[in-house]
C-alpha cells in the first residue's frame, strides 16, 4: 500500500522532485479521446465528474496524459472492486486496487422495483442506454447510483506518490469511464450487481395486467369441504426479464415483432459467436472488434473453398 501525502514545488527551505517521466508501456490501452472530453454517454460523464470533485490538480491532467499514451497496461472489473496496473517510471507496473461501495440487497431490491415499474427502463438499458431518470429512481430508494461522497471511493496504488488519488489511479478513472460507454452495466457491477441479477430483480417488480373483477362464489362451510379450509394455490413467481436483447424483444411482442435497428445484427455474419459476446473489453481498434473479424472470415471462407475447388494447394496462406 502507498505511502499518501501531498507533492509541491521548491519554496522556503522545502524542495519537491520534479515530475517523474514514464516509461513506454508496450501493448498498453490507450484511451479513445486524445483530446477533449473524456466519455459520449452522460453516465460515462457524470463518473468523470466524480474523478474531477477530487479537485487533485496537475495530477488530473497527468493523469489524463497516462490514459491516452496507454501507460495503463491492464483492468479488472469486478462487483465493488477495480484492479488494474499502471506503467510509471519503474521498471515494474503500479498496482492500483479502487474500491467502490457496494448496496445492500434490500437496497437493490428497493431500486430494482422501481425501475421494473417502468417497461422504458428496462428497454433502454436492454439497447445499452442508461436512462436519465435512473438518478432520481436510486435517490428516491434512498441510494445514489454514482458514488457522490468520498468515503464511497477506497483506493490504492503501490507508487511512491503520498497523494491519494495519484496520476496512477486517476489514468484508471478516466478509462473506466470511456469503459461504461460500452457496457453502462459495469457501473451496476461496481456497485454489486450484475446484469442477470438486474434483469431478475426488475422482472419480479414488473408491473403486471390487473385481472378483470369477477363475482365471488358462494362460501362453503367446512363441513362441506370435508372439514378442512381450502387451500389457496401460491402464486406463480413472476418469470425474470429476459437478460438477452433479442429475446427481451421477441417477448414484448409475442415472438412475431421485427427485430429493433441493431439488435440481432450479425446473426448471418461470419463473426456471429464473436457479436454475441458484444463488446470487446478495452478493444481500442479504430474498427469494431466484429467488423476486424468478418473480414478475416471472409477471406478464410473464400481461401476454403478454393483449396476445395482444387484452385489453391491446402498449405498455402490467404493474402
Amino acid at each position: 500500500m502507498a505511502r499518501r501525502g501531498g507533492f509541491g514545488s521548491y519554496s522556503y527551505g522545502s524542495w519537491f522532485p520534479p515530475p517523474s517521466v514514464p516509461r513506454p508501456a508496450k501493448g498498453g490501452i490507450k484511451a479513445r479521446s486524445q483530446r477533449g472530453a473524456f466519455g459520449a454517454s452522460w453516465w460515462a460523464r457524470r463518473w468523470v465528474e466524480v474523478l474531477e470533485s477530487f479537485n487533485i490538480g496537475a495530477r488530473l491532467a497527468r493523469g489524463r496524459s497516462y490514459a491516452r499514451k496507454g501507460q495503463v497496461t491492464d483492468i479488472r472489473i469486478q462487483e465493488g472492486k477495480v484492479t488494474a496496473k499502471v506503467q510509471g517510471s519503474r521498471p515494474r507496473p503500479y498496482d492500483v486496487v479502487i474500491g467502490v461501495t457496494t448496496l445492500t440487497a434490500a437496497q437493490w431490491k428497493k431500486v430494482a422495483t422501481r425501475l421494473g415499474e417502468e417497461a422504458l427502463y428496462a428497454a433502454k438499458l436492454l439497447a445499452g442506454e442508461i436512462p436519465q431518470e435512473v438518478e432520481e429512481v436510486f435517490r428516491a430508494a434512498g441510494v445514489t447510483l454514482f458514488p457522490s461522497l468520498s468515503k464511497d471511493l477506497k483506493t490504492e496504488c503501490s507508487c511512491p506518490d503520498w497523494s491519494n488519488p495519484c496520476k496512477h489511479i486517476a489514468a484508471v478513472y478516466f478509462l473506466l469511464g470511456e469503459e461504461f460507454d460500452r457496457d453502462p452495466f459495469l457501473i451496476f457491477k461496481l456497485r454489486g450487481m450484475s446484469r442477470e441479477g438486474l434483469m431478475e430483480l426488475m422482472g419480479e417488480g414488473a408491473v403486471k395486467p390487473r385481472p378483470r373483477a369477477r363475482s365471488k362464489p358462494k362460501a362453503e362451510s367446512p363441513a362441506k369441504r370435508g372439514g378442512r379450509p381450502a387451500s389457496r394455490p401460491s402464486p406463480p413467481r413472476p418469470e425474470p426479464l429476459p437478460s438477452d436483447p433479442e429475446r427481451f424483444w421477441r417477448a414484448a411482442a409475442g415472438g412475431d415483432a421485427p427485430q429493433p435497428p441493431g439488435v440481432g445484427a450479425g446473426a448471418e455474419s461470419g463473426a456471429a459467436l464473436a457479436q454475441r459476446l458484444g463488446g470487446f473489453p478495452f478493444w481500442r481498434g479504430r474498427e469494431s472488434l466484429g467488423e476486424v473479424m468478418d473480414r478475416s472470415y471472409a477471406r478464410a471462407a473464400a481461401a476454403a473453398l478454393e483449396v476445395m475447388a482444387g484452385d489453391r494447394p491446402s498449405s498455402s496462406r490467404p493474402r
